[in-house]
This record gives C-alpha cells, sequence and structure tokens, in this order.
C-alpha cells in the first residue's frame, strides 16, 4: 500500500495537486503508525504533509499534522523539536479568535517538554508563554506546572504528587 501512495504522490505532485498528495501522506504516516509501528517514517510523512498543507494555505490541516510530529518527537525525547512545534502552533493559534482557546493546551505542552530539559528553562518558558497569551496565567494548566516547578526546586516528592 506504501508503495502505490508514494507513487501516487509522485503522480500527483507533477500535477501540482498538493493537497491529495498530502492525504496520502498521512495515510502513509498512519500505516506506519499503527500497523508498523515505525515512529520515524510516521513523523517524516506527516511532516511532508504539513509541508504540502502549508503550501496550499491549508493552515489548521497542517497544524494537525504538525501536532501528531510534536507528539512523536516528545516521545522519543526529541524535546526541542518538540517545544518549537508546540509554541509555532500556540502562537498561531493565539492569533485567531476561532483557536485561542486551544493555544493554553499547545503551551503548556511545550513547557512539559521544556521541564523535562531543564527546570530553568521550564520557568523562562512559564513567563514567556504568560507575557505572549496573558490568559495562560490564570488556566489551570499554567497552576499545575508552577506547582510541579515548586515541587521540583523543593525536591517534594510529596508535594510533586499531590500536584498531579
Amino acid at each position: 500500500a506504501i508503495n502505490c501512495l508514494l507513487r501516487a504522490i509522485e503522480i500527483y505532485t507533477d500535477m501540482g495537486r498538493f493537497t491529495i498528495a498530502a492525504k496520502h501522506h498521512v495515510a502513509i504516516a498512519e500505516i506506519y503508525e499503527g500497523d508498523l509501528v515505525d515512529v520515524e517514517k510516521a513523523m517524516a510523512h506527516y511532516e511532508q504533509a504539513a509541508d504540502y498543507y502549508k503550501g496550499e494555505e491549508s493552515n489548521s490541516s497542517a497544524n494537525k499534522c504538525l501536532l501528531k510530529v510534536a507528539t512523536f518527537a516528545a516521545q522519543l525525547e526529541q524535546f526541542p523539536r518538540a517545544i518549537d512545534i508546540y509554541e509555532q502552533v500556540g502562537s498561531m493559534a493565539m492569533d485567531s479568535p476561532l483557536l485561542k482557546y486551544s493555544a493554553k493546551d499547545h503551551f503548556f505542552r511545550a513547557a512539559l517538554c521544556h521541564f523535562c530539559v531543564d527546570q530553568l528553562n521550564a520557568k523562562l518558558a512559564m513567563q514567556k508563554y504568560e507575557e505572549m497569551f496573558p490568559a495562560f496565567s490564570d488556566s489551570r494548566e499554567c497552576k499545575l506546572l508552577k506547582k510541579l516547578l515548586d515541587a521540583h526546586e523543593e525536591q517534594n516528592v510529596d508535594a510533586f504528587t499531590d500536584a498531579v
């Protein structure tokens, strides 16, 4: 199936039909994600699909693919890559009246990735996200992160567990 889809992608890209080619990349990524369990190849195809969607100005579809890439990157402990994607998607969501409520979730995930790298990075990122998106300060996600950071700083396992 993958070979056939790759051939179809070649044909559609030659014809300039990038949206259909992107859908085929998503189909290949889903095959790698589900049946073949090859996360690296799934990420590559989701990224390619996102590029095609961006080229066709289908930003919501591109962001959906990029969020998949970020999730896999975080699972593979490629935190800087995941952070970049979450921040990029969060910034775009923040500017849209319809998507601004999902921005706090993207910033939360980015801050968690920062926390996995370094506590100081997480604190600085939190401050940056609060400045960029003031609604993030009052969110449950932000309050949870602050409790986690404080508990980690104090080396208090019980407080960390209670916060979670």
